[in-house]
């Protein structure tokens, strides 16, 4: 059973991952698809903001895109940039550089192949901690990757996290399933409301879509943005950005209606 999220709540917003553009642009040298067109594109069609994540092999997105975005956003002071990833690799150069609206720290290794776990506290809490406080300084606002365990929301908070991000693949995982989708939302739902508890605000993401993103928000309380990449181009290279980007705007509608 699925619970309404409070109208007093803010809308959950979209931020758009164009990781995968920029895989695709990879495999040749013609620097097409645009990462930056497709940024545009999105902005146009109504996305609240673009998220990128730079891995250290640069697989996807690379060092001239981060800073070809923070140009290019500087024309859109009402939509945010995110920058992603871990900040033992390569990623606190960038934030230094570009001073984007949030950052997100993510434990992935080098080579891993997605994201698929959180910190974990209080195994990780003193080797984040200077990092955030430097995301901080910079006037970064600092949102964690983390599991859907409601008892490692206060470990968040404790090292000075703004917000965290929900890893939502186990939730996508279960969708096909209305017993085990059930259980994920309440494990999500407490999870959340563990973060809010905490004085946390809440991010969500990974293999969120069409399908369940409305579900999820109206069950999860107090998600303030959605961070889509893989399903949403997957989308667009069939319906286009701007009806793909209409349409998840939709999905998000649904959910507060």
């Amino acid at each position: 059973m699925t619970v309404a999220l409070a109208h007093s709540r803010p809308m959950t917003v979209l931020s758009v991952n164009l990781n995968k553009v920029a895989l695709v642009r990879n495999t040749r040298h013609l620097g097409i698809p645009s990462v930056t067109r497709a940024a545009t594109l999105c902005l146009q069609a109504g996305a609240k903001g673009i998220t990128v994540h730079p891995r250290p092999d640069q697989r996807h997105i690379r060092a001239h895109d981060v800073h070809d975005l923070a140009e290019l956003l500087k024309d859109w002071p009402e939509r945010e940039y995110n920058i992603e990833g871990n900040p033992f690799h390569n990623l606190m150069d960038f934030v230094r550089t570009v001073r984007p609206h949030q950052v997100t720290f993510v434990p992935d290794s080098e080579g891993q192949f997605t994201s698929d776990h959180g910190w974990r506290f209080p195994a990780d809490a003193e080797r984040l901690r200077p990092w955030v406080a430097e995301a901080k300084s910079l006037g970064v606002r600092v949102s964690l990757f983390m599991d859907a365990d409601p008892d490692q929301m206060a470990g968040a908070k404790a090292v000075g996290a703004d917000r965290v991000e929900l890893y939502t693949e186990p939730y996508a995982a279960a969708w096909p399933m209305p017993e085990q989708r059930g259980q994920q939302l309440e494990r999500f739902r407490a999870a959340a409301q563990a973060a809010l508890d905490a004085g946390l605000e809440v991010n969500a993401g990974h293999d969120l879509n069409r399908d369940n993103l409305t579900e999820f928000l109206r069950t999860v309380p107090g998600v303030r943005e959605v961070s889509i990449g893989h399903a949403l181009i997957s989308d667009a290279l069939e319906l286009g950005y701007a009806a793909t980007i209409v349409d998840y705007n939709r999905c998000i509608a649904d959910a507060f209606a």
